[in-house]
């Protein structure tokens, strides 16, 4: 009896695995996001196909914490300054899609005969659009810079900003009912609220980073996974004590962290949990659809679903036009907002428990919600091929205009990295700069610069920091086994990326010339080329006379390195002629003389300078 308690929860873990492992890939093949096809594993395997899980309640709690983090994740990118550049958009195109989409579809629900709490709540959940739906075909396409997938980025990202002040206004409106105990309840709860944000305010201004530094300081990696899981998760249990919503908690905390150091490691340490538990969510949707439901009304669910799509298209590509966008890329960015959103599978239930509306039209408008995330991605599939087919060349210019500028991400923060930095600063080029010493990154900070703590060596740290889509890497890590396993992933994950590393020794050099990195410069190199040239002059050669000569040494050098990287640093040592050349030069004033050991090294050999057995340092 003992053994079956404990693996009792093998089966149904097995069968959301089997589920996701057999849909998503299927769905991908097809051209479709993997939502669809995590949201057709949850109808089959629910009650109402094979009835493998025959209670989708069971999960329904732990799935949330996929939306949780999601709400996270979004509250991590409203840095303020990108706020601020993208306000026009966020501001003007997100409001009036958002408020028009909410007051139709709220509209045609009162007419329906829904409550007035009833109806914004659903005009609130179906106005919403499909974030990770919208993002992955952007993704898909490669149009995240252009003009329409930045002002569908923009309108999504005010559709997340909205969700935590909707997911506050549901549980007012019903405690404003007269069942509630009047308007001294409302107030007391919202006075509860209004504390228990205030809480997470202050923790999160004075408290969170002093937090994360602790413990990024005993570089056990765990423990910061574990300490960014119990922000998330316990500002999402305050607010839902306070009655307010769990994802609302975690909104604030990602909000209250946009510009923390630590911020591209938490989103790096947050993500797979995300990514798992989001997927997890979208099949428990699927397993609550009823399908019985959707037969007994399938005329009517026949009729709205593609009302809804065409509508929210219709709106979104109306206010698009209006602000200059070219009709091809407003109906492509309406069409990518077609869909409802995830959330909607979070006001939906709230709004039902809450009463403002009964179950059975909570449950036709979650039906109507899943359809359109069926509907919406394969009908905006079909419009895009159709306008590309159409367009030519000057009705798609105007899309490209505006391109972000270029990026470089630079890895260490050390004497290296922060010359490489102030370079690329200096030009106003846009940096992101990750170094995982704590110190460092507080001592930058007074300095005026911006430093994110992140470890190098992990790919989803140079995902979340931005690595993807930096036309250039700069390595500037100080440890040469570091900076070759991150040239190694940068050059596997990111090909559209240059790689610029810097090198300890020679050797060091070789193995980074082998890793295909774009360019390398061994850390010490120049700089004791520049060191001789000014002992030149010191010994009575002109400034051009002495430059010359390091180029000459420099010139020598890279024909070794060449050699070494074809054919191995030991037979190169056989090849190169131990023999002292006439100087390039004849100084003004001749130096002491030097001994004859001391003439081979610095004549044609020079072998010995950064060779294989001492490093440069």
């Amino acid at each position: 009896m003992a053994d079956a308690s404990h693996t009792s929860f093998l089966p149904p873990i097995l069968t959301f695995c089997a589920g996701a492992v057999l849909a998503v890939p299927l769905f991908r093949r097809l051209g479709q996001s993997a939502v669809l096809g995590y949201l057709a594993a949850g109808i089959v395997i629910g009650p109402s196909v094979l009835e493998v899980i025959k209670d989708p309640d069971t999960i329904r709690g732990t799935a949330e914490i996929g939306v949780v983090l999601l709400l996270f994740l979004v509250g991590l990118e409203l840095q303020p300054e990108r706020l601020y550049s993208m306000r026009k958009d966020i501001l003007g195109a997100g409001l009036a899609q958002m408020t028009l989409s909410a007051g139709l579809i709220g509209g045609t629900a009162w007419a329906f005969g829904f409550s007035i709490g009833g109806a914004i709540a659903i005009g609130l959940a179906l106005a919403l659009s499909a974030t990770s739906i919208a993002l992955q075909l952007l993704e898909e396409r490669g149009d995240g810079s252009e003009a329409y997938g930045r002002r569908t980025f923009s309108i999504l990202l005010f559709q997340d900003m909205s969700i935590a002040p909707a997911l506050a206004l549901l549980p007012l409106l019903a405690t404003t009912g007269a069942a509630s105990g009047g308007a001294g309840k409302a107030v007391a709860a919202l006075a509860l609220a209004a504390a228990a944000v205030a809480a997470i305010v202050l923790a999160g201004r004075y408290a969170l980073n002093p937090f994360f530094r602790i413990l990024a300081k005993t570089g056990a990696k765990e423990v910061m996974t574990a300490a960014a899981l119990l922000i998330v998760l316990g500002s999402a249990l305050l607010m839902e004590h306070v009655g307010l919503s769990m994802a609302m908690g975690a909104f604030l905390a990602g909000v209250l962290l946009a510009d923390s150091h630590f911020r591209h490691e938490l989103e790096a340490d947050i993500e797979p949990f995300r990514g798992v538990l989001l997927g997890l969510f979208f099949m428990a949707v699927g397993m609550s659809l009823d399908l019985a439901l959707v037969l007994q009304n399938a005329l009517l669910l026949a009729l709205l679903a593609p009302l809804l799509v065409l509508a929210k298209i219709a709106i979104a590509a109306s206010i698009l036009r209006a602000s200059c966008s070219s009709m091809t890329e407003a109906v492509r960015a309406g069409a990518l907002l077609s869909p409802a959103g995830e959330f909607a599978f979070v006001l939906l239930p709230l709004g039902v428990a809450l009463g403002l509306m009964d179950e059975q039209q909570g449950a036709i408008a979650t039906a109507l919600a899943a359809l359109s995330m069926l509907l919406g991605p394969v009908l905006a599939k079909l419009i895009d091929g159709f306008l590309l087919s159409r367009a030519t060349t000057e009705t798609m210019a105007e899309d490209f205009d505006g391109a972000g500028a270029a990026s470089v991400v630079v890895i260490g923060f050390g004497r290296f990295g922060q010359i490489v930095t102030q370079a690329l600063l200096l030009q106003h080029i846009d940096v992101t700069v990750i170094d995982s010493d704590v110190e460092r990154i507080r001592s930058a900070a007074k300095f005026g610069f911006k430093v994110y703590y992140g470890d190098g060596t992990r790919l989803d740290v140079l995902k979340a920091s931005g690595a993807g889509k930096a036309r250039i890497i700069c390595i500037c890590v100080d440890d040469r086994s570091a900076a070759l396993r991150i040239a190694e992933i940068a050059k596997s994950e990111f090909p559209s990326a240059r790689i610029h590393a810097r090198a300890y020794d020679r050797i060091h050099a070789i193995e980074l010339m082998k890793a295909e990195v774009d360019y390398q410069m061994r850390e010490t190199f120049e700089s004791a080329l520049g060191f001789g040239r000014v002992t030149l002059e010191g010994l009575g050669l002109t400034y051009d006379e002495a430059s010359l000569i390091i180029d000459h040494v420099r010139e020598r050098d890279q024909q070794r390195m060449e050699i070494q990287f074809t054919e191995g640093i030991t037979a190169a040592l056989t090849k190169v002629p131990r023999v002292t050349p006439e100087p390039l030069v004849k100084p003004k004033a001749k130096p002491k003389a030097l001994n004859a050991e001391t003439e081979t090294v610095l004549g044609g050999a020079e072998v010995a300078v950064g060779g294989v057995g001492e490093p440069e340092r």
